[in-house]
């Protein structure tokens, strides 16, 4: 067999290929009359169908490696018992031959050749298409010699078991099926079989029909921590009702800052971009990004008009007219608030006015080429509205159901590559600051500049408010001021935000004259002049993985690619301390003893910190890959680092926590390591990997353990690996093997929740072992849930949001 394996794989990239000659086509160049975009459709089609067979081809010969290894230690061990040791190959060239397949699937994505990892989002080279081409020449593989390989060290394998009964468990005719005897199920992810061992006291009773049941408990969303103004403006108001409402991921939050209280507006499906508020105060428009369903269905862009008391949503608006995003969105008024604008973020960035009560669109017009930072009716006139954006400001006048526009004349003032944003006095006149860290005042009903603040702010100014007073307050990006100026635009006043927090994105009046500033790094501050700013809402600036929780204690930490590490009090909600890291953070745990956490990063290296001080205990670098997992053993004497180098690296610890050595290597794995679980008694580990391998170790050495009957009846610690018998209910029909980023159980074991691809969190009865296991679903997050983790009491769950960057406490009730 392994002659075999060694033929049939110094094969694999013979040129003779069908798909190579395809490539090679001397018609496809760049003056080819054909349809490129034809081709690289048929390309993308055949590609798409050799994944499947480059991964259950890396599934064999992983197993063959394992099994070669496994014979060669059974014959040293026969020879040195005196017995005849027989001929067999060497598995590490199985190994090279294994290596040097590709990781990840290979797919192509508008005319490119990207890599998808497990939950990441990939990014466009600037190749043109001829070199999508030539990276397709180099890595594509013939199908039918794979089919050849595949089918010849396959069929072995599944010829090897029958099933004693089965149920369909997915699409595409893959089944799901349980051998008894063996004491397995087996279900398929993109056509790579999984295998699920299940512990001898369920192999009698276990059965694939039974159903599961929903459980007691359920979620209540209790707190949104963070708020969206890295590309957000004019989203933080306060109420009537002592509470200051901004939105983050999908959520629209109204948080009582005296009362420590949140409530929330979940009635958005995506993205939550822009927020106006009603003249009534009460009455809220909310404006959102275009999303994507579960079964992949379109979610389109719309307004929805509701109400700030009840929560309960009044009006839908523009379903199915806005193409993208609304990124704009104002009340009238003069008229009582009966009209509602509202900007497209399209190609023509389409400006639409509606009678927000009747659901009717009046009027629409293209309102610029270029991009639209905001738009309001103007306080005396209803049929009047300001937009700015890029190399534009432009004053609309309503008639009936046409908008006529008038465009800002700069005359001899320096034009400005973006107007930022508008304000208007309290006589009429309109206020801009722009780019160039200008204040334009525009008089009343006119287009023409009558007042010039030059320089007001080095750098641009991105928000301008009027306060109750008259007088004016403009806040800076690049030089982070904020400033006060009077009736007359003379500077009264000036403080700066703190360089931690960043440049100033939204301002508006709060309680008795203090000002509430929301900034890039995703800040809301509070603070009045001369005095300081102090933050009240904190939260991550870019994508967000890691996250675990205190072993004794109400906190949980995060880290993420914004190379900040956030340790969170749950009852005050705000950072105990932040430490800014080196390195993009991606995976986080903590000691047993809860005295130091270790932090895992995007570059191989991971590093300790002491909990108390934030100080430096440890650090060091495996590699130079993503270190998707820190966690140590039950007991605190190791450390297990699982990588995307498809290693788990093992360390004795020691001086609790203070000390490392390592021990061992764990390998085997032919794709990267995405999760990993110990045992309860510290002396196993089972890890997970991107192509859906389920592999278990001896801690203590790292060696990889081929029995099942070893490890079958384990009683694990945590339960995150999000392949197992006990977990596998949580994969959705037709999943791709993607879907499901992260799992955890509580520590009663009585519930088990997961975090999906799609926003989603979900929780399950544990254990979770029926196919399609009924769950109750949660929204909130708007991009994909990268993890989830129980408090050490099981009194909630935290959950993390990728692009999104939120994080999420919800009761368990």
């Amino acid at each position: 067999m392994s002659e075999r394996i060694a033929s049939s794989c110094g094969n694999l990239y013979d040129t003779t290929s069908l798909l190579l000659q395809y490539c090679n086509d001397d018609n496809v160049s760049a003056g080819s009359t054909m349809e490129v975009d034809d081709r690289l459709s048929h390309l993308e089609q055949r590609v798409q169908l050799q994944e499947d067979e480059i991964q259950l081809l890396k599934a064999a010969l992983a197993d063959a490696l394992r099994r070669l290894g496994g014979c060669e230690e059974l014959t040293q061990t026969g020879a040195g018992a005196g017995g005849r040791r027989p001929t067999v190959a060497a598995p590490t060239k199985v190994r090279q031959l294994l290596q040097a397949l590709p990781s990840k699937p290979l797919t192509l994505s508008n005319g490119y050749v990207q890599q998808k990892q497990m939950g990441g989002y990939p990014s466009s080279p600037s190749s043109p298409k001829k070199e999508v081409l030539q990276s397709i020449k180099r890595k594509s593989m013939s199908t039918e010699r794979l089919s050849t390989v595949r089918r010849e060290m396959v069929s072995d394998s599944r010829s090897r078991t029958t099933s004693s009964s089965s149920s369909t468990c997915g699409r595409s005719s893959k089944e799901c099926s349980v051998n008894a005897e063996d004491g397995y199920v087996r279900m398929f992810l993109r056509g790579r079989p999984v295998t699920m061992h299940m512990p001898d006291q369920k192999r009698d009773s276990y059965r694939l029909d039974h159903k599961g049941t929903l459980p007691e408990h359920k979620l209540k969303l209790q707190w949104v921590y963070g708020y969206r103004g890295r590309d957000c403006r004019s989203n933080l108001y306060l109420l009537p009702t002592g509470e200051i409402v901004y939105f983050n991921a999908s959520v629209v939050v109204l948080y009582n800052v005296e009362e420590q209280q949140q409530r929330h507006y979940l009635g958005h499906n995506d993205d939550v971009k822009c927020l106006g508020i009603h003249p009534d105060m009460v009455t809220i428009a909310t404006g959102q990004v275009a999303g994507t369903s579960k079964d992949g269905k379109m979610l389109p862009p719309h307004v929805r008009v509701w109400d700030s008391v009840s929560l309960n949503t009044l009006h839908v608006i523009g379903m199915g007219v806005f193409d993208r995003a609304v990124t704009c969105v104002a009340f009238s008024k003069s008229n009582g608030g009966a009209h509602l604008c509202a900007v497209d973020d399209a190609n023509d960035h389409i400006l639409s006015v509606w009678n927000w009560q009747k659901e009717k669109q009046l009027a629409d017009v293209k309102c610029s080429n270029d991009s639209v930072l905001a738009a309001a009716f103007h306080p005396m006139d209803a049929n009047l509205i300001v937009t700015c954006g890029k190399s534009h400001l432009n004053f609309w006048t309503m008639d009936g159901n046409t908008l006529t526009k008038r465009q800002g004349l700069f005359e001899k003032n320096e034009k400005p590559k973006y107007v930022l944003c508008v304000a208007f006095a309290e006589n009429g006149d309109a206020i801009t600051g722009d780019s160039s860290g200008n204040i334009y005042v525009w008089a009343k009903g006119g287009n023409r500049i009558s007042q010039v603040v030059a320089k007001a702010h080095e750098g641009g100014i991105f928000s301008l408010c009027v306060l109750k007073d008259g007088t004016l307050v403009s806040g800076g990006g690049k030089d982070r001021r904020m400033v006060l100026w009077d009736h007359d635009y003379n500077k009264q006043s000036e403080m700066e935000v703190p360089e931690a927090f960043g440049p100033v994105r939204a301002v508006t009046e709060g309680k008795q004259g203090e000002l509430l500033v929301g900034t890039t790094k995703n800040t809301v501050l509070t603070g009045s002049f001369p005095e300081t700013l102090n933050p009240i809402v904190q939260g991550h600036t870019d994508e967000l993985w890691g996250l675990d929780i205190h072993p004794s204690m109400e906190q949980f930490v995060t880290c993420g690619q914004d190379k900040q590490v956030h340790l969170w009090d749950t009852n005050s909600h705000q950072p105990l301390w932040s430490k800014t890291t080196e390195d993009p953070g991606r995976s986080a745990g903590f000691h047993p003893s809860g005295a130091v956490l270790a932090v895992g990063t995007m570059t191989g290296r991971w590093l300790v910190l002491d909990t108390d001080t934030q100080d430096l205990v440890y650090m060091h670098t495996d590699g130079n890959e993503i270190i998707s997992n820190v966690k140590y053993s039950p007991d605190g004497n190791f450390l297990a680092v699982g990588s995307h180098d498809n290693f788990v690296y093992i360390y004795a610890v020691t001086e609790n926590g203070k000390k490392y050595s390592r021990v061992g290597k764990c390998t085997g794995h032919s794709s990267f390591v995405t999760h990993l679980d110990w045992s309860v008694d510290s002396q196993y580990i089972v890890t997970n990997s991107g192509d859906y391998e389920i592999l278990f170790w001896e801690a203590s050495s790292g060696k990889h353990v081929t029995s099942m009957d070893l490890v079958r009846n384990v009683e694990w610690a945590t339960s995150t690996c999000v392949l197992g018998f006990s977990v596998f209910g949580v994969w959705p029909d037709g999943a791709d093997g993607t879907d499901i980023n992260a799992v955890c159980r509580s520590h009663d074991s009585s519930l088990l929740a997961s975090a999906d691809d799609f926003g989603k969190v979900h929780l399950f009865s544990n254990p979770c072992s029926q196919p399609r296991a009924p769950s109750h679903t949660y929204s909130g997050h708007s991009s994909h849930v990268t993890n989830v983790a129980f408090l050490h009491d099981d009194s909630h769950l935290i959950s993390t949001g990728g692009k999104d960057t939120s994080i999420l406490q919800w009761v368990v009730a």
